[in-house]
């Protein structure tokens, strides 16, 4: 694509044409750029402001929490944002249930991550293992689905759990790890979702094997996540405080002998695998353009270390992936004939099957209003 005359990438990130719905200024600037600068505007940290914004944000969790168990809960993964998360919250003083989620494919460091960071901090931890065979038939229908977020079973599990476990402790107050210093690029038109309940059972209706597996799978329902989300206020603290992947780094393996995985949700050997080895050959599309694009506009790194890094095959290797790809078609029950046939079948997306899209959008532009109203989001 890189020799084709009609290749074109933004002049300040390393987003091109691998988004179908990229858009340049005359600058040769694209429109995720723009985004970001107008999110940071509104959301990004703005110093003294911020730290007065935080400080009242603590004082209420901490207010609310007076008589119960835990100020607030946030999911842990192993990875550097949400132990970052953990031990920043460790500093505000706030009484945190972290909770971890093990749908099968975590990493070893992933694991000792976890359990360095909350024995070391004091904080307790809750593990749910969801029902492998639940797991396994629904990302097994997932890959027979020609969608690219293979994710979604994984995603919509870890939010169902975290919201059953903040309604079970009555908590009101979930950190959220999603930032702008190293999510602030991802471009919409790479995956639908996760919290469309109705999307994925016609994915197994249509793909899977026809077991009841739901029973045993954590989930909620369109009308039972906006009430969540009306409910529970989920806080993406990071972006409190002047973020920085690689101080964030420093700051967890020194504290912490904290281990890095080796990429942006690394920590899950499946994501690992989906998102560099069957987005790019299937979709034609590297998540990791839009993850270092989002550290080159936040400052972390500049525009040719993030060219470099997108050309290094080093890091993870075509041998690794293909152990990684014969590993888990082992442990999802799928043959490499069936492989070659999933690679091969045309490409669909998430209106290819039942949803709830238009609701959902309806329903945000709502609650969107609603949080105006109140005050919790800025206009």
């Amino acid at each position: 694509m890189k020799s084709d005359q009609n290749y074109k990438i933004c002049t300040r990130c390393i987003m091109d044409i691998s988004d179908p719905q990229i858009e340049f200024d005359e600058n040769g600037v694209c429109n995720h750029c723009h985004k970001f600068d107008k999110d940071v505007m509104l959301y990004g940290y703005k110093g003294k402001e911020t730290d007065r914004e935080l400080r009242k944000l603590v004082k209420e969790m901490k207010e609310y929490g007076k008589g119960k168990e835990y100020d607030c809960i946030l999911g842990i993964s192993g990875g550097v944002d949400s132990a970052y998360m953990a031990y920043l919250a460790h500093k505000l003083g706030l009484r945190v249930l972290a909770v971890h989620v093990d749908a099968g494919w975590n990493s070893e460091i992933a694991v000792e991550n976890i359990q360095k960071m909350c024995k070391a901090l004091n904080m307790d931890l809750h593990t749910i293992v969801i029902d492998w065979q639940s797991m396994k038939e629904l990302q097994r229908a997932y890959m027979f689905s020609g969608l690219a977020n293979l994710d979604v079973p994984q995603d919509h599990v870890f939010l169902a759990a975290m919201y059953a476990y903040a309604k079970k402790y009555k908590i009101k107050y979930m950190l959220n790890g999603s930032n702008l210093a190293t999510e602030g690029i991802l471009p919409g038109a790479w995956g639908y979702a996760s919290t469309d309940f109705r999307n994925i059972k016609s994915v197994y209706k249509k793909c899977g094997r026809k077991q009841p597996i739901f029973r045993k799978y954590p989930h909620f329902g369109i009308v039972k996540y906006f009430y969540y989300q009306m409910t529970i206020k989920r806080i993406k603290i990071l972006n409190y405080v002047p973020y920085s992947k690689k101080g964030a780094m420093e700051v967890l393996e020194r504290e912490f002998d904290w281990k890095y995985y080796g990429g942006k949700h690394f920590e899950s050997r499946f994501t690992k695998f989906f998102q560099s080895y069957y987005l790019p050959q299937k979709f034609h599309y590297d998540k990791k353009r839009a993850h270092l694009s989002s550290l080159v506009v936040g400052g972390e790194m500049t525009r040719e270390e993030a060219l470099k890094e997108m050309d290094d095959v080093d890091t993870y290797t075509m041998e690794e992936m293909l152990e990684d790809r014969d590993y888990i078609l082992k442990k999802l029950e799928i043959s490499e004939k069936q492989w070659n046939k999933i690679m091969q079948a045309p490409n669909k997306t998430e209106d290819d099957y039942a949803s709830y899209k238009k609701l959902i959008v309806f329903l945000v532009k709502v609650k969107r209003l609603l949080q105006i109203c109140k005050g919790r989001v800025k206009a």
